[in-house]
């Protein structure tokens, strides 16, 4: 479908699994017809421009998308902005390598920190794995307002950096025809592989060690549990190349991923 095909978009609120309205952004193409869907997930940022651009141009080539807000309580949504999350990290991102597991470096980071980034820092490093659990559960009721009369065959997603890991993970609760993880995360048990049903293609950037580190044991058990698993890792890039209003926004790499993942969605979405 070209690129020119008109899309419909709006913001809406869905209820999820603790009667939280959750902020959701919506695209498709605006021909009345239905169309496979891909469930987008966000970045650590939020629900951002990059993100609602990435529904856009998903929806003018024939898919409907969702992409929910994940930091949409009443105790995130005015403190998990974009620019209080990048204040909180970015003095643990300029940590030089051999100090990023040194405690001492960690707790006087922390310590020198407003306490809106203290939160931030408890919610995303600190507690990161119940962050994560409360996120999957709100993603299983994104999951059931897009898929709702939807065939298993028309259910695909897309997830990034912390929302690649956040897409892999459901992926193996719940299912998909196909996802596209951006240098996300593996499951956090990896024999939650077996449990995925439909196809993979992974995205990875080659200068990403926290993330390839795991690339080793993912493909262990890729052949362990047979899945349908695709993977490209882009040489020279960086963690988050695909975000164009990143500084480690890579063109080339991005407009092949693009390609790639629309070629992925083709061959196993709505057929």
């Amino acid at each position: 479908m070209p690129d020119k095909t008109k899309v419909l978009e709006k913001e809406f609120n869905i209820k999820t699994h603790d009667g939280t309205d959750m902020r959701v952004f919506s695209a498709k193409p605006d021909d009345g017809k239905e169309h496979p869907g891909v469930l987008v997930v966000m970045e650590i940022w939020g629900l951002t421009d990059f993100i609602k651009d990435v529904c856009r141009r998903l929806a003018q080539n024939g898919y409907e998308t969702l992409a929910p807000h994940l930091y949409s309580r009443k105790e995130q949504v005015e403190i998990f902005t974009e620019e209080n999350i990048m204040d909180a990290m970015r003095p643990f991102w300029t940590l030089p390598p051999e100090k990023r597991g040194d405690e001492s470096a960690i707790q006087e980071i922390v310590s020198k920190s407003t306490d809106t980034s203290k939160k931030i820092i408890d919610g995303i490093m600190f507690n990161r794995q119940q962050t994560e659990r409360n996120m999957i559960m709100d993603l299983e009721y994104a999951y059931k307002h897009l898929f709702d009369g939807k065939m298993e065959k028309d259910r695909g997603v897309v997830g990034f950096c912390l929302g690649g890991g956040l897409a892999f993970q459901l992926s193996t609760q719940v299912p998909f025809s196909a996802s596209v993880i951006f240098y996300g995360a593996n499951p956090r048990q990896i024999d939650d592989l077996a449990n995925i049903k439909g196809s993979v293609l992974g995205l990875y950037a080659g200068e990403d060690s926290s993330i390839n580190n795991g690339l080793p044991e993912l493909m262990e058990n890729v052949v362990k549990h047979r899945n349908l698993f695709e993977m490209k890792i882009y040489p020279g890039t960086y963690h988050a190349f695909f975000n164009h209003t990143a500084m480690s926004y890579n063109k080339d790499a991005s407009d092949e991923a693009w390609t790639r993942m629309l070629w992925f969605y083709s061959q196993h979405l709505g057929e």
